[in-house]
């Protein structure tokens, strides 16, 4: 028997510009479902426009173009890269939502999904039929379904909604019900996609110790995700996607390494080009916000042992006024990590006269633990107090921890609670036994 859980050869994605993408009903998905076999398909097809066809190229766009890999049965796979690389197209190809138009995709095993809220349950059934329906699908039987049942509700904390109809519950409610089910149905093969993060944060992380123990397990995972700490958590390989195409797969860390030190698009930085759009007043207008790492690049991920600066260009735009910029960086759990006030002595409590002008506050390694960090900048006069800019999560970036074993972290691969993660000095001496 072949060890191989999911294949992929040359899988291209071809969509029409303003062409709506939409998911099939359910009817038609079981439908599909009994018209072919489910646990090995191989879908093939070519849909591309003939060469010969009088619609320009412009009025096409390839979401996923020659796309090839394989992943083995038990892998925990992540799929990386910035918004729009075809990383959720992919997932819907594999989960058999939409056809490929042109390639090949096997799927070896029971596939559970978890992509977008509003796909995958049906909105007049309540949550325990969703369930039942669910474990149908996937060719399970009742009694299987059974012995599994309260343990899902369990783990979505929907006791008292199990028999209300989902097209009532808020959107963490149907996250919860849905990852619950696709989960703990002992799927195969597991696809999810970023759909975690509508969910709270204490539940976020619920899912993914959940799928740690699932990659454990044995069976075979594919997580995109845009939270690095997760990916080089959770996954030894990753795949990283741009503009449709695979640009390297192997490793997580090394992967995650190229996806840091490349310019594949970032949420590190924010820059206003136009004076009257950028945020201020008549005395300073902020033109740009970023994050860089030490050798200069702008990064939306920090490696954990190495310093890097936090950077705001503005513009003075009348003399004379005593400004003071402000940093303040918040977790993902809401949690401030710190506030950072300028205090540069050279214009500390010194009039400005105007121009352009550039703020870096260095951190050192070694001080923030690993995960998100929103950043609210912020310029103010301070005496009589004026805020002239405010910019709440104008930046985020995010710490990475390699477990490399040069960290606080050591060798231990578990969780560490805390906002920050220093590196201490420990001293320890041996006496013999008396």
């Amino acid at each position: 028997m072949s060890n191989i859980a999911i294949k992929a050869e040359n899988l291209g994605k071809l969509y029409r510009v303003g062409q709506f993408v939409g998911y099939k009903t359910l009817r038609e998905s079981i439908a599909n479902a009994f018209s072919s076999p489910f646990r090995r398909r191989a879908r093939r097809t070519d849909h591309r426009p003939s060469a010969t066809s009088h619609q320009p190229s412009t009025n096409f766009i390839w979401a996923l173009k020659d796309v090839s890999f394989e992943v083995k049965h038990g892998e925990v796979v992540g799929i990386i890269g910035r918004n729009g690389m075809g990383k959720t197209t992919l997932l819907k190809i594999l989960s058999r939502i939409t056809e490929p138009t042109e390639g090949r995709a096997e799927i070896h095993g029971r596939v559970g999904s978890l992509l977008e809220v509003g796909t995958g349950f049906h909105p007049e059934l309540t949550g325990r039929e969703n369930v039942y329906l669910s474990g149908a699908i996937l060719g399970m039987k009742r009694d299987e379904i059974d012995r599994k049942f309260d343990e899902i509700v369990a783990f979505a904390e929907l006791e008292k909604f199990v028999d209300t109809p989902v097209k009532y519950y808020s959107s963490g409610m149907y996250v919860r019900l849905a990852f619950a089910v696709a989960a703990h149905l002992e799927p195969e093969i597991l696809l999810v996609d970023e759909v975690l993060a509508v969910g709270d944060i204490r539940f976020q992380k619920k899912c993914l110790e959940k799928m740690g123990e699932i990659g454990v397990g044995g069976r075979t995972v594919l997580f995109v995700s845009h939270s690095m700490p997760s990916i080089t958590r959770l996954c030894q390989r990753t795949i990283l996607l741009n503009e449709g195409q695979v640009i390297q797969d192997g490793p997580s860390q090394q992967v995650v390494a190229t996806y840091l030190q490349s310019d594949l698009g970032t949420v590190a930085k924010r820059e206003w080009r136009k004076l009257n759009n950028a945020p201020g007043d008549d005395i300073v207008r902020l033109r740009a916000v970023y994050v860089q790492n030490e050798d200069g690049k702008v990064s939306e991920a920090i490696d954990i042992c190495r310093p890097f600066a936090l950077v705001m260009r503005y513009n003075v735009l009348k003399p004379d006024v005593v400004l003071t910029p402000v940093f303040r960086l918040t977790n993902q759990y809401g949690m401030v990590i710190f506030t950072a006030i300028d205090t540069d002595p050279e214009w500390r409590q010194q009039p400005r006269p105007t121009g352009c002008y550039t703020t870096m506050a260095w951190i050192p390694a070694n001080l923030m633990a690993e995960g998100t960090v929103f950043v609210f900048a912020g310029i103010s006069t301070i005496s009589p107090t004026v805020k002239h800019v405010r910019e709440q999560d104008v930046i985020a970036f995010q710490i990475v921890d390699n477990a490399s074993g040069n960290s606080a972290r050591g060798d231990w691969g578990g969780e560490m609670p805390g906002v920050v993660r220093p590196l201490l000095q420990w001293i320890t001496k041996r006496q013999e036994l008396s």
